[in-house]
């Protein structure tokens, strides 16, 4: 019942969305931490050093929310799981919504994505994760997309860096205590780096 009210929701909010598109690329390794450690700047390194490489479009959909310096964009996205030897690589398709707060005359920004993810495979980590607390895994689960990043064309003076973004992305896959596909505690985190341009 959820996906089908955020279809609606991204239905009615792309009728009266504004016209501007953003394109990010980003590149991680997995971390053996949950994502409130790695929100505290607590992270360790996952055995194998799983990477993941990204690609997201995103479309505005509404700019100064409630005349706040605020935005909503839709993002779609699709990523590459380079496993290395601990098991088979995988794939994965996403779809979230996003706000961003954007901070002095938009020279940094921290934004926070929700939305689903389902990957070709089940990632090592999560299959880890579940075997070690007796737990699920799932292709599809809940998607948090947490960013903080600077405007890389309000440093540098040149329009070639115009409404260019450089910034740290947290990936997090999760069963949200259960809530979807009964995944009650496993999941994945990866910390990435990125650029993103908007059009």
């Amino acid at each position: 019942m959820l996906k089908y009210i955020f279809l609606f929701f991204l239905l009615v909010t792309t009728i009266f969305a504004d016209e501007e598109y953003t394109l990010r690329l980003g590149a991680g390794v997995a971390k053996d931490s949950s994502y409130g450690e790695i929100l505290m700047g607590r992270s360790q390194e996952y055995k194998g050093n799983p990477r993941v490489y990204a690609i997201d479009g995103g479309y505005l959909l509404k700019k100064n929310i409630f005349e706040l310096p605020l935005d909503l964009y839709v993002y779609g996205g699709l990523a590459y799981f380079d496993e290395g030897s601990l098991g088979k690589d995988v794939y994965e398709a996403t779809l979230y919504l996003k706000l961003y707060y954007n901070f002095f005359d938009e020279y940094f920004r921290f934004g926070f994505g929700e939305g689903g993810s389902y990957t070709s495979g089940i990632l090592f980590s999560e299959y880890e994760s579940a075997r070690d607390r007796g737990d699920n895994t799932s292709h599809y689960l809940n998607y948090l997309d947490t960013t903080i990043d600077f405007n890389l064309g309000k440093v540098i003076k040149n329009k070639f860096f115009n409404k260019m973004y450089v910034g740290f992305l947290i990936k997090h896959r999760s069963g949200i205590f259960g809530l979807v596909n009964n995944v009650k505690k496993g999941g994945s985190n990866y910390n990435c780096f990125y650029i993103e341009k908007k059009f």
